[in-house]
């Protein structure tokens, strides 16, 4: 594969992976509508982090744990089951009351950058994924370690831009998303959403 084949199938394959909706797109979407733009973006930049953390474990080698070790893979499966199950809890028994993300009672709008960097990195499933779908693109003869953080950085680039395009799509909805009422049920919504995946998470298998 040459490098210009290489870069070429990556960038679709993970334009398509990007596309699919997850929990990045549930977090960034949830947090445009109810928080706002510049807190989305701070959502984003949390799971760009995330990303080019797990692309460095892969690229360095430790990624390559979660592969073969069962008791590596499940302890971070649970505790990023665990993360998600208590901030799709939070949401559903604490909805915020109004389309206001400068509300003082508001104390998960601060950490979006946080939720956005830990959302990533308590998925093991980043990891396996890291580990198994990049080194189908690194060209023989080549760094794997220049080029796993090549490939990381596209990845990033595809899902920044991906992100913003959802925030700018909210704008159009901010009208109808100042109604009252309408803020609590995209948290409780978004809360069943995190708690779904929480449960396929721990439910899942390499």
């Amino acid at each position: 594969m040459t490098v210009t084949d290489a870069l070429i199938a990556y960038t679709f394959a993970a334009t398509l992976l990007t596309l699919t909706p997850g929990l990045d797109t549930a977090l960034i979407l949830r947090t445009a509508a109810a928080e706002g733009g510049r807190k989305a973006f701070h959502a984003a930049l949390g799971i760009d982090l995330g990303c080019f953390v797990w692309g460095a474990l892969v690229a360095f080698g430790l990624g390559a744990l979660l592969a073969v070790s069962e008791m590596a893979y499940t302890l971070l499966k649970w505790c990023g089951a665990a993360y998600l199950c208590w901030l799709g809890v939070q949401m559903l028994l604490h909805p915020r009351q109004r389309f206001d993300a400068r509300s003082p009672g508001d104390a998960r709008g601060s950490n979006s950058f946080l939720r956005g960097l830990l959302g990533n990195m308590l998925n093991p499933k980043m990891g396996i994924f890291y580990v198994s779908f990049l080194p189908q693109f690194i060209p023989t003869g080549h760094s794997p370690l220049l080029w796993t953080f090549l490939l990381v950085g596209i990845h990033v680039l595809l899902g920044t831009i991906w992100s913003l395009t959802l925030i700018f799509a909210t704008r159009y909805a901010a009208g109808a998303l100042k109604k009252p009422g309408v803020v609590q049920w995209m948290d409780r919504a978004t809360g069943c959403v995190f708690l779904l995946f929480a449960i396929k998470l721990a439910s899942s298998r390499r």
